[in-house]
């Protein structure tokens, strides 16, 4: 398939530092072209990429200073409009700004959202362009939305199964990775380290809209001589960091729609200890790639287990679930149900037309491109496979 794939032009592809959207992107990205795909990506341009790049900035712009990312993605968006036609499918990872641009040509394009859908700000935009078709990455992601949103499948993150290799022994010390902020709850992960008395490294970035809750509630908590801040670290610290923890702490407070860090740590061996919020009990089966809690008691006991769970049965986990080659394999059976024309016998198409795009006028009006009809209105379950490969792809 001929396949662009739009990127956020926040952070190169992959990032620098941390960008979880970007680094899945190119994760999907690499593995569509080992697949054979013919893959166009649109980035910035100090992207990384065995697909063919159009650089729609001069580089990631967070780390380049702006603050306001629109225009240049605009600018971006318009390209990807200019040149549509050299593509079966269009995959946006860029919020909503697509929508008013490709809604005529929905057909041919989705988009993931990769993050929360709980702010009410968003719902004019679900409401209002409904012919869009939407991938969630876990299936509690969507449940602000609408029951009637036009969902075409959850799509389970996957990561390229050498990433974070696989650590048979594990260590001693207890791991937080990620953002410090109130809905991550750093101050939860020392308190059961604090408990179980065993160390606490924590690798985790402070933005600038966190730095008040760092300073008055974290920073204090740094002085116990169990806990160690590590600061931010790139992908090379991040295999060793989570490769030689006892297990990863997760206990967030918020409905997080995916939580890539866990299977980060799965891959790498190392139980994950996390909270029964948002996607967890999605993505960790309790029991063999780590423990769902609800509770500080619950977690300290949890700590005690994970020194005795198989570390070969946490990576089984993520090799069966969690890998890019089955992220990419669940998304083409997604490109190819969202294209692939509807079989009306009473339309006579010649071997030469296209059976992608725009339907010339000779074609007569039945035959509609199959993404067309919203394929929420098929009246399926949450959840109903589509797939039966253990992967993360349900259709809506």
């Amino acid at each position: 398939m001929r396949i662009a794939q739009v990127a956020p032009l926040a952070e190169a592809v992959p990032p620098k530092l941390y960008g979880g959207t970007e680094r899945v992107v190119s994760w999907l990205t690499e593995a569509l072209v080992e697949a054979g795909h013919d893959v166009t990506l649109f980035a910035s341009g100090d992207s990384e990429t065995s697909a063919r790049l159009v650089a729609c900035s001069e580089s990631g712009l967070r780390l380049a200073g702006f603050r306001d990312h629109l225009a240049a993605t605009l600018v971006m968006l318009d390209e990807v409009r200019r040149r549509e036609a050299e593509f079966d499918v269009i995959h946006f990872h860029t919020d909503l700004a697509q929508f008013a641009l490709f809604k005529d040509i929905a057909h041919k394009c989705v988009t993931t959202l990769h993050g929360r859908l709980d702010l009410p700000d968003y719902m004019p935009v679900f409401r209002h362009f409904r012919e869009m078709p939407l991938v969630s990455i876990s299936d509690d992601q969507r449940r602000p939305l609408p029951p009637d949103t036009n969902w075409a499948g959850t799509v389970h993150h996957g990561l390229p199964a050498q990433n974070c290799p696989f650590s048979p022994r594990g260590g001693q010390y207890l791991a937080f990775l990620g953002r410090i902020s109130p809905e991550k709850r750093p101050d939860r992960a020392i308190e059961i380290a604090v408990r179980a008395g065993l160390p606490l490294k924590m690798a985790a970035k402070v933005d600038k809209a966190d730095q008040d809750y760092f300073e008055e509630v974290i920073e204090p908590l740094l002085a116990h001589p169990l806990v160690e801040f590590v600061g931010e670290i790139n992908e090379e610290e991040k295999s060793d960091f989570l490769g030689n923890a006892l297990a990863l702490l997760f206990p967030i407070d918020w409905c997080e729609p995916f939580g890539l860090v866990m299977i980060e740590a799965m891959s790498a061996g190392t139980p994950v200890i996390a909270w029964n919020m948002g996607s967890v009990p999605e993505v960790v089966t309790h029991g063999e790639s780590g423990y769902v809690v609800a509770s500080i008691e619950e977690a300290v006991a949890a700590v005690e287990k994970a020194k005795h769970l198989e570390r070969t049965r946490v990576r089984r986990t993520f090799e069966s679930r969690f890998t890019a080659r089955r992220m990419a394999e669940d998304y083409v059976d997604l490109y190819e149900s969202l294209v692939k024309p509807l079989a009306l016998p009473a339309v006579k198409v010649a071997a030469t037309r296209p059976l992608l795009g725009t339907a010339p006028a000779t074609w007569g009006t039945t035959a509609t491109p199959i993404a067309a009809k919203p394929i929420a209105a098929a009246g399926k379950p949450l959840g109903t496979p589509i797939r039966t490969n253990g992967g993360g792809l349900y259709r809506a």
